[in-house]
């Protein structure tokens, strides 16, 4: 199967403009649901912050010119009626701008300067550079005039309010070129040797190097595999701050950070043409584990939450990960493995079991990663049938990798409490025809419309057959034309543009996918892949999505969306292929 080339288009509207290792994109996204007139350089050190405003300059007015923005993953353009601008990634930390017939504007975004906030410019004789400094991302953006003129510069120095930066232009028919770097205190002047074709093309091969590791199965029947590599790749981050390791981030629009179960999916799509990336992802929550076994929320450049966790999907990531690796994990990395995932499994046994209680709980919606699916409306601290599940198989794996490791005690132990689990499970919780929730104080229980309720599914194979084909009736009831709405579009509590209360989601797809398909409900489980795929091929990798119009919502960009995508396309190629 050959690939198509690696030249795909986007709106820089929905998927910022980076590259891989980068910690800063261009877009016109500013902040959460923020669009800004102009694309700006957007920092995601210290959080989201608009640094720099980057404005085309007709420069026979001064003013800005009227142009449109083109991007592939390589190259963006402000083309204009007689001129364009043009911007490329030279590596993580600079990016090269050239123009012709039009001049371009290297403003603060920030018009207020305080001893606490915004933004300091200067011209840096010893570089014969202009320099930003931004409080709020702690670092400097140093730019160097390489060719054409500084046409006008203003608020050099000045604090207080007020405008800040530098125009740059050329002569009638002539060009300019400038670099902005992205750097900590100081370093040596700006030089390179490389003409700005060279640095468009390499970073154009380096995402088509990329794309082809990733999707080499990729063809004109999974139209979106390119471009979901382009959300993949240029997410990525290099470790700073916090970020123990390479970390695909959520987005670089405003969810800019790596949350304890999102990282399973880009792990899972990285892992046959880029193993080490993908052990990195699975890895990056672990490297912040607790003493008590949990894993953090999320975890970002300067910040790392504990106020919540994410549902034990681990097991399960970790079991498909290692089925998806091009090569076996070694001892010592299944050691690792092991070590860390136990626990994880020891902290829900350990302190989220009522006394007396067989079976966890979550403390709030947050916990499931469905923060206010309708399942949690009774209570909050609820025993519920998905945690229960996941635990299972979270056991199962344990199991597994214990008897990889000669550890025959801790095989049996595992394995019995994972048949203790499931038991519990289902005596406590299946009422013969939908598994309920429970209150963990009150013992009262209950049922919803939420697809959450249905989420036992992912037992796959170990469950009953009476009581798989029972989830997948009920699994069905939640299709839409663009895949499952994560609340029955007939519920009193369904809302278009309710987070987990109707639209569609990328992870419980996978799940369900790969729960109805182990189950042996394969006939649903196509169905459920090819509408999630083609809701992608049409309307991008959003956050979540309308379930009844297939509109994007939320975040446009999202790595688990792009992610989910590719499992789900790389599957289907491999299946057509047989």
């Amino acid at each position: 199967m050959t690939a198509a080339p690696s030249g795909t288009a986007f709106s820089v509207h929905d998927i910022p403009f980076s590259t891989y290792e980068s910690w800063f994109d261009i877009s016109p996204v500013v902040a959460e649901k923020t669009y800004a007139e102009d694309l700006h350089l957007v920092s995601h050190q210290n959080g989201m912050h608009a640094v720099l405003r980057l404005i085309p300059v007709d420069p026979a007015t001064g003013d800005r010119a009227a142009t449109r923005v083109e991007a592939t993953p390589g190259l963006l353009s402000w083309i204009g009626e007689s001129g364009h601008v043009d911007l490329a990634y030279e590596s993580p930390d600079t990016v090269r701008l050239r123009g012709s017939s039009l001049g371009v504007g290297v403003l603060a975004a920030a018009h207020a300067l305080t001893p606490f906030s915004g933004t300091y410019f200067f011209h840096d004789p010893a570089a014969d550079a202009h320099v930003f400094t931004s409080y709020e991302t702690g670092r400097r953006y140093r730019v160097t005039v390489l060719s054409g003129t500084i046409a006008d510069t203003a608020g050099a120095q000045v604090l207080g309010s007020g405008d800040r930066g530098l125009t740059v232009t050329a002569q009638a028919d002539g060009a300019w070129e400038i670099a902005i770097e992205e750097l900590d205190t100081s370093r040596a002047p700006y030089a390179s040797s490389a003409t700005f074709d060279d640095v468009a093309r390499s970073a154009q091969g380096a995402f088509a190097d990329f794309a082809d590791a990733v999707a080499p199965w990729r063809s004109s029947d999974t139209p979106a595999a390119e471009l979901a590599a382009y959300v993949l790749w240029s997410a990525t981050v290099r470790p700073t701050g916090l970020v123990t390791r390479p970390a695909v981030l959520m987005s670089k629009h405003w969810m800019d950070k790596v949350w304890s179960w999102d990282h399973c999916f880009n792990a899972l799509a990285l892992a046959p043409g880029c193993p080490e990336l993908a052990m990195d992802q699975y890895h990056l929550p672990f490297d912040h584990q607790d003493e008590s076994g949990a894993l953090p929320d999320s975890v970002t450049h300067s910040e790392v939450l504990y106020n919540f966790v994410k549902p034990p999907i681990h097991g399960w990531a970790l079991g498909h990960l290692r089925r998806r690796l091009p090569t076996s994990l070694d001892q010592t990395e299944l050691a690792e493995a092991y070590d860390r995932l136990e626990g994880w499994t020891t902290f829900w046994l350990t302190t989220r079991r009522a006394p007396g209680s067989e079976l966890p709980y979550y403390q709030h919606g947050n916990d499931s990663g469905w923060d206010n699916a309708t399942t949690f409306d009774p209570e909050r601290v609820v025993v519920t049938a998905d945690l229960a599940a996941f635990l299972v198989l979270q056991q199962r794996e344990l199991a597994a990798l214990a008897e990889q490791l000669g550890k025959t005690d801790a095989t049996r132990r595992w394995a019995a409490a994972a048949e203790e689990t499931q038991r519990a499970l289902l005596d406590q919780l299946w009422t013969g025809e939908r598994f309920v929730a429970r209150g963990a104080a009150t013992g009262d229980t209950w049922s919803s419309a939420s697809l959450l309720d249905l989420m036992p599914i992912v037992l796959g194979e170990h469950l009953p057959g009476e009581i798989s084909s029972v989830l997948a009736d009920h699994i069905k009831a939640h299709l839409t034309p663009y895949g499952l709405a994560t609340e029955l579009t007939t519920s009193p509590h369904y809302l278009a543009d309710g987070y987990w209360r109707g639209p569609i989601w990328a992870p419980a797809t996978v799940l369900v996918e790969d729960g109805l398909r182990r189950a042996g409900h394969h006939r649903l489980a196509d169905d459920v892949s090819a509408r999630f795929r083609a809701l992608c091929e049409t309307h991008g990798f959003a956050e979540n999505f309308d379930a009844l119009t297939g509109t994007g919502l939320r975040d446009r960009a999202y790595t688990w969306t792009a992610s989910s995508y590719l499992l789900l396309a790389e599957a289907h190629a491999h299946r057509e292929s047989r």
